[in-house]
């Protein structure tokens, strides 16, 4: 490159569009600290009081929840930066895709649970993921549902991850589209649109060289929703599933994919779904690979 075009070497990256960048001798940690200073400092929470978790257990929103109406721009900004925040920091995504719901007419209640997750920045300010050098480059990926999650529509919220052997990359938190009859049915619906994320990843990591030889495989904790991906047959229980979820079943018979089964206390992405309890939560955090720039050893670019 730097035959081809005037350049200079600046060393090591440390920073790129916002994102902070240390790099040590057994993984690179990508983190963004500076921003998360900027947010407390600009929403007036610098010297606020930490929490353990960004949202309580069993936490409900609703559009119409009794409180008086708060300020619609600030509350935009807020929740704005938040989902700028989650390029780093999985482990709110959850929680910034909830408040987006409620952009318009937002209320004192929203308000409150959009600090909250400031107040839990604030604790975890350090905090980024971690690649490890070294890693097999096998992509495997996590999806998971609630029920009947939205108080509003009675909509399902999906949610899945992809790691590569150690943090995640790929993350998401999306409402279903269509309301699920059934907690299988919901499981099923993510593990649709999980799949669907697993062929893009296949044909990127494709380009990049490191094609994926073997089904790439797709931990689900519903054996029902299972059982639905690797039959072909239309009963009455799903009959009624809009015909584009079963897309999933022609990415198992090609080859692609491969639903199986994990225990639903190592579903990593539970996180993605709902509030949790403070040691699940942090369990599940660790797993995507969040952790503390202070747990990092051997530095060699700070």
């Amino acid at each position: 490159m730097m035959r081809q075009y005037e350049m200079t070497d600046l060393g090591l990256l440390h920073h790129f569009l916002g994102l902070g960048v240390l790099q040590t001798d057994s993984c690179i940690f990508l983190h963004q600290k500076k921003y998360a200073k900027t947010l407390l400092d600009k929403f007036g929470l610098k010297d606020c009081k930490s929490v353990a978790t960004p949202l309580a257990v069993n936490e409900k929103l609703s559009k119409v929840d009794g409180s008086d109406l708060a300020d619609e721009t600030l509350y935009r900004q807020m929740v704005g930066s938040l989902l700028y925040l989650t390029a780093t920091r999985p482990d709110i995504m959850f929680a910034s895709s909830l408040l987006a719901r409620f952009m318009h007419n937002p209320t004192k209640k929203h308000m409150g649970t959009a600090k909250r997750v400031l107040r839990y920045i604030q604790g975890t300010i350090s905090y980024g993921i971690a690649y490890e050098k070294g890693k097999g480059a096998v992509l495997i990926g996590y999806c998971d549902s609630d029920w009947s999650g939205s108080e509003d529509d009675m909509r399902s919220t999906s949610g899945y991850a992809f790691n590569l052997g150690s943090g995640v990359f790929s993350w998401a938190s999306i409402k279903q589209s269509s309301v699920a009859l059934s907690t299988a049915e919901a499981e099923y619906m993510s593990a649709a649109e999980a799949t669907t994320q697993a062929v893009w990843l296949r044909f990127v990591l494709s380009d990049f060289g490191e094609e994926q030889v073997e089904s790439t495989q797709l931990l689900c904790d519903n054996t029902s929703a299972i059982a639905i991906s690797k039959n072909p047959i239309h009963h009455h229980k799903t009959r009624h599933i809009n015909r584009r979820f079963h897309f999933i079943r022609d990415a198992i018979q090609n080859g692609e994919i491969d639903l199986l089964y994990c225990k639903t206390e190592e579903q990593v992405a539970d996180i993605f779904t709902k509030p949790l309890a403070r040691d699940r939560f942090e369990y599940l955090r660790k797993a995507l690979g969040v952790i503390s720039a202070q747990h990092l050893e051997g530095s060699v670019g700070l």
